[in-house]
């Protein structure tokens, strides 16, 4: 309470905590806003059972966004493709890399080609995204007019920028990290839904059994995220004999959440892809369609999926690891600097320590995610009740790391208030 207090006493912290709030109330607001042209009526009842597609997934994620068509029904997605794209552009093109040691005004220029690259992203997306609800459900959104299809595409693609646009007011006016924060408001606007939902058809029981199990895998989730492996590093001092100790802090889930939309990404994609090929005229594609939607279908997940599912979140953790940490350049770092791990010689023997570590981190890593994407349909599954957890697997990883950094960032400004009044 004490530490609650000192937060909405200290004026600068105060106003920046408030100014979030609004930013947040906006984009609460702009969820609400319905694009013209759209049988809203059919959207709603498409997803009443959000049990039935995978659009009532892409719900949950967006905050609520496709239940009311809304001019920000991509949400951040175009974004997030965008900065993975840009992230894995930084390993291939040299000119990109080349901008990313430059530091600062380096990581500036990349942003920049984010936001860019986001909006044929987004005008693309959200054409996929309108045909997709169309297969489902006939009538709702006319993708064969022009005259129509375009301005919505329009709006969309607009929604998405002006997010993108409040995301960087809060990151420079508010508390900071804008975007991690409204991808964690629109998760959790869902979650009284989700509970609503649970009172309405489940007995006393399962919602027992789903607050138990969401209270638990939150646990572990903040214990495996605050997790790391400390390297010890000596530093020698130019000045005397003495040696200077510290360490070099490995995550263990190195990979945040980026194996997860990988993996659900590529394993959603036969049985959306099916779905322009169910009506085919050819029974083959008829029948093949039929297989993708049984057997990998993210809405009732079976066996197959799982696997599949699982085995993917582990293969990314591996590759994208590989891609954003670099052995070498952290070795060649602590040599300039006149440091070495203790049992190991500076140079190749550390690079080398350095990724056996990172390997094994990568498989404890890849296990956890696997294990947090999974254990929620799985035990949804076991319980039969055909009601989720009230928050998914991905959506807690992204709830956890966004309040631990929020805290993080909260206790900083008051570290620095305290040292300003020194």
């Amino acid at each position: 309470m004490n530490k609650l207090a000192q937060v909405f006493t200290t004026k600068s912290l105060r106003d920046k905590i408030l100014f979030t709030i609004f930013i947040l109330i906006i984009f609460r607001i702009l969820a609400h806003i319905t694009i013209p042209g759209a049988d809203i009526e059919k959207i709603r009842f498409l997803l009443e059972n959000k049990g039935q597609n995978a659009l009532g997934i892409f719900s949950l994620l967006t905050g609520g966004a496709m239940e009311n068509f809304s001019i920000i029904l991509m949400g951040l997605t175009p974004y997030i493709n965008a900065s993975i794209i840009l992230q894995l552009l930084t390993v291939i093109v040299p000119s990109l890399e080349n901008l990313k040691k430059e530091g600062e005004q380096g990581q500036k220029k990349i942003s920049q080609y984010t936001r860019l690259l986001t909006v044929p992203l987004a005008f693309v997306q959200s054409y996929g995204m309108m045909t997709l609800i169309n297969k489902y459900s006939p009538g709702i959104v006319d993708t064969t007019d022009a005259a129509v299809i375009l301005p919505m595409m329009l709006m969309v693609t607009a929604g998405t920028v002006v997010l993108i646009w409040l995301g960087e007011l809060i990151t420079e006016k508010g508390i900071g990290n804008g975007i991690s924060l409204l991808i964690f408001a629109g998760i959790v606007s869902t979650v009284p839904q989700q509970i609503a939902g649970a009172f309405q058809s489940s007995s006393a029981p399962v919602i027992l059994g789903l607050v138990v199990a969401t209270i638990l895998l939150t646990t572990f989730v903040v214990y495996v995220s605050e997790g790391e492996r400390r390297v010890p590093v000596i530093y020698a001092s130019k000045k005397s004999s003495a040696t200077q100790k510290s360490f070099l802090p490995l995550k263990i889930n190195q990979a945040g959440m980026i194996p997860i939309i990988f993996a659900i990404s590529l394993v959603s994609f036969p049985s959306i892809l099916a779905q322009f090929f169910i009506q085919s005229e050819s029974a083959t594609l008829q029948k093949i369609a039929e297989m993708s939607i049984e057997f990998f279908n993210p809405a009732s997940p079976g066996l197959y999926y799982n696997i599949l599912y699982a085995l993917l979140i582990f293969g990314f953790t591996y590759f994208y690891v590989s891609l954003v940490f670099e052995p070498k350049k952290i070795a060649d770092n602590i040599q300039k600097r006149s440091g070495f791990i203790p049992g190991y010689r500076p140079g190749k023997e550390t690079e080398k320590f350095l990724e056996i570590t990172t390997n094994r981190l990568c498989f404890w890593g890849g296990s956890f995610l696997a294990f947090v994407a999974i254990f929620p349909l799985i035990f949804t599954n076991w319980l039969g009740s055909g009601v989720a957890l009230f928050i998914s697997g991905a959506g807690i990883i992204i709830v956890v790391s966004v309040v631990l950094d929020l805290i993080r960032r909260i206790n900083a400004q008051l570290v620095m208030q305290d040292y300003d009044k020194l």
